[in-house]
């Protein structure tokens, strides 16, 4: 083991410590016990292990590193700065809402996903559950903190905040913390006990701080952006970093999203031309809003879509990808209670031990009001040959630190998911023109947010101006655009990661058939690509670097 790799194991132990669900949602410490600690001395405790560790990386000696080696060093270092930049912005004093990357959302999405195999792991699970109270009381009181020092929540995500432990709280019987079988008799009683008597009542405690004390000092919409909070443009700035895992100011990415959104214009014109018999932008956006023909009927009508078109990239795949993982994929539907606030479709990775597949969650509420050409294009995106491709190769590269296989730089996990959006077009996956109008309409979201959530953010827009802009510029729903919007407002950055990520690999991938030419292997791109974890932006172009070196 070299020195890099002890230090990357090292992180990995502090990464645990600092969220003990992480190791158990990837089926790597099953049995390990307890929730994070989020309390303000207990996150500059991990900001300054982190900040020891990156220190540690930064002083080895390069001369001589394996190529790997120089890879995880930088992983390491991209990571750690990540975290601690994350700790700076105190997020948990502000982030409330009913979307998962908020504390109780969090909760109530991430704990039913755990598996639970044995007596043990059942066991693990009820501790985690008996720790709800102690979570919750330390993230009040950081909401608390975050009031008293001007860092306020969105009082409109509060709101939305407090409806969705509403609707958990009238229905116990149907309580997602229940989800899981239960190993024997006595699992099923202590946990019921728990649920009614400990969890409950914790979540009631924290919706009555929410609704009593949170929400009325809430930041109205019209000043939604970090940028109105102390320090928050600077912190804004540092989030942008973290998930684009590039120096790219606001501005300019804000610049680059409305270049985009110029391009995208000539593109719906020709498609539309061919499809509708028009190139009018406006009239190609009011067909696509409008047209019953292209709403779903049901929710099983878009699962079952769903599956059919991923298994159509299944067989492709083998014609792009000299590796296929071997973790299987399902789908199912957004559950009912994180579903109003939730993205149109999102991925979890499949479990290391294999006790849980990779999942697709497709939203299906309000199903009659979801179209049906934006399916195939987040499908793509989602699993194959996105995310599920991405991820579980990333899960089989045991030659490599843990940490380069569970890393989750943002800029790489979601632009290969973007950029698989386009392969996909280029795989001849799509089903018709009315699917390609799909792809454009997720272009344009993709180059919309470079534009709004940095307009949000860091120039001060009101959420009614973010909503308008994608109204004129994108054909999503409405439904989907209001949701879109306080997404970004209540996870600022991340939204910046997909077309940042994207440019990059498409960037990459021109540079190789560029320098390379006729010796220019796709197949061997996309696995150069996947084989290394994820990386930062960066650190993904000195291997694509490297690899087209060694071709020439």
């Amino acid at each position: 083991m070299t020195p890099v790799t002890e230090l990357a194991d090292e992180f990995v132990g502090a990464l645990f410590d600092a969220d003990p669900l992480t190791p158990v949602l990837l089926g790597l410490e099953p049995t390990r016990t307890g929730l994070a600690e989020v309390d303000g001395a207990a996150q500059r405790r991990h900001r300054d292990r982190f900040a020891d560790l990156a220190r540690r990386a930064r002083e080895l000696d390069t001369a001589g590193m394996s190529d790997t080696d120089r890879t995880t060093r930088d992983v390491l270092l991209a990571s750690a700065r990540a975290e601690i930049d994350q700790i700076d912005a105190r997020l948990v004093e502000y982030t409330v809402s009913d979307f998962f990357v908020a504390p109780a959302a969090g909760l109530l999405t991430l704990l039913p996903m755990v598996g639970i195999a044995d007596s043990a792991q059942g066991r693990a699970q009820l501790d985690r559950l008996a720790e709800i109270p102690r979570y919750l009381e330390q993230v009040a009181q950081r909401h608390r903190d975050g009031v008293a020092a001007g860092r306020t929540p969105v009082a409109h995500l509060v709101r939305a905040a407090v409806a969705h432990l509403d609707r958990y709280l009238a229905a116990p019987d149907d309580d997602p913390l229940a989800r899981q079988p239960a190993v024997d008799e006595e699992f099923a009683d202590r946990r019921a006990r728990l649920l009614a008597e400990v969890v409950r009542p914790a979540f009631a405690t924290y919706r009555d701080v929410l609704d009593r004390e949170i929400a009325p000092q809430g930041r109205p919409e019209e000043r939604p952006g970090l940028c109105h909070l102390p320090e928050g443009r600077a912190h804004y700035a540092a989030l942008a970093r973290v998930h684009t895992t590039t120096d790219h100011s606001p501005e300019r990415l804000h610049e680059t999203g409305l270049a985009l959104i110029d391009d995208l214009a000539g593109e719906y014109a020709r498609v539309g031309d061919r499809v509708f018999g028009t190139s009018d932008l406006g009239e190609i956006f009011e067909r696509l809003r409008t047209d019953p023909a292209l709403r779903w009927d049901n929710a099983e009508e878009l699962l079952e879509t769903a599956r059919t078109t991923i298994a159509r990239a299944e067989r492709e795949a083998p014609r792009w990808f000299g590796r296929i993982p071997p973790q299987p994929w399902v789908v199912e539907p957004v559950p009912e209670a994180e579903a109003p606030g939730a993205a149109a479709g999102y991925y979890l990775l499949p479990s290391v031990d294999g006790s849980r597949p990779g999942t697709y969650f497709a939203n299906t509420y309000r199903v009659t009001e979801r179209f049906r050409h934006t399916l195939e294009s987040i499908a793509f995106h989602e699993v194959i040959p996105g995310h599920h491709f991405q991820l579980s190769t990333a899960l089989g590269l045991t030659d490599l630190p843990l940490l380069r296989r569970i890393s989750g730089f943002n800029a790489y996990s979601e632009g290969w998911g973007l950029y698989s959006e386009r392969l996909a077009d280029e795989m001849g996956l799509y089903s018709d023109d009315i699917a390609l109008l799909g792809l454009l309409s997720s272009d344009s979201m993709r180059a919309g947010r470079l534009v709004v959530d940095t307009g949000l953010h860091a120039l001060g827009w009101t959420r009614q101006q973010a909503i308008d802009f994608l109204a004129r510029n994108t054909p999503l729903p409405t439904v989907e655009i209001v949701a879109e919007v306080d997404r970004y407002i209540g996870y600022p950055g991340q939204a910046l990661s997909y077309m940042v990520g994207r440019l990059e690999i498409q960037r990459l991938r021109a540079e190789a058939e560029r320098e390379l030419g006729a010796a220019f292997d796709v197949r061997a791109f996309h696995d150069l690509v996947l084989s290394g974890g994820a990386l930062p932006m960066t650190a993904l172009a000195d291997v694509v670097g490297r690899w087209i070196a060694d071709r020439r």
